[in-house]
Parts: C-alpha cells; structure tokens; sequence
C-alpha cells in the first residue's frame, strides 16, 4: 500500500497550473503578435470589417490578447484574466466555425480558439499555480 504526500501533490499541481498559465499566456501573446506582425493590425482591421465587426475593435483587441497574455506569463490576477480573455476567442470561434475543424483549414478552423477557451476556463477553475506575483481572490464552486 502506498501512501500519498498531500504537501508533495499540491506542490506538484501548483507547478502543473503554472505549466499552463505560462504556456496559455504565451499562446495569447503570440495570437497578439500575430495580428501586429503578420496580418498588421490594420489588417486585422480590415478583416474585422470584413466580417461584419467595426474595424477599430482590432486594436483593443489586440491590447487586450497581449497584456493578457504577459498578466498570465507573470501570474498577475491569473484567474480573472483568463476568464476576461474567454468572450474574444468565443467570438473568434465563432467566426471560424464555418470553415471547419482544424486551424490550417482555408480561413482557419475553430480547434485553436476553442483550445484556448477550454484552457482559459481550466486555469480560471484552477488557480494562480506557483510563482504568481499577484494571487487571484479564492474561487468555489461550492
């Protein structure tokens, strides 16, 4: 029979949560940078008209996915930040819905914005991990 060392697992689950806090807030970064440094954010403006969206949303947008991300690189409210970056990849999900599955579909598919909601939640339900330098409210579901 073995036993469990309940201070090693909570050590191991805050070290798992801060995995995907840093790998989630660079993923937010690189889908800002993206829109600066490959589509412009010009660009990015242009689409957004293209699709039914005033075009000047590109640049909060944008704002919002970078210093997001750098606020969960750093552990900086993790918990609220995931949660208030989930409604721009709902809506980017929803615009890429219609071209099916997988993200390298023409016009991208909808797996990689769903992927990052998903993961935005977890780390909402989750928690800061370790190395947060500044620690989200306590949540419960109960």
């Amino acid at each position: 029979m073995t036993h469990s060392n309940p201070s090693a697992d909570q050590g191991s689950n805050a070290y798992g949560i801060t995995l995907l806090r840093v790998s989630l807030g660079i993923m937010w970064i690189a889908h800002a940078l993206l829109k600066l440094f490959v589509f412009t954010l010009p660009g990015t403006a242009q689409f957004f008209t293209s699709i039914g969206y005033p075009g000047f949303l590109a640049y909060p947008v944008f704002a919002l996915e970078l210093l997001g991300g750098l606020a969960l690189v750093l552990g900086i409210y993790s918990r609220q930040v995931a949660l208030a970056l989930v409604p721009i990849m709902a809506v980017a999900a929803t615009v890429h819905f219609g071209n099916g599955w997988v993200h390298t579909s023409p016009n991208g598919g909808w797996e990689y914005p769903v992927f990052l909601i998903v993961t935005s939640i977890a780390l909402w339900l989750l928690g800061d991990g370790a190395f947060a330098l500044r620690r989200s409210s306590r949540f419960s579901l109960a």
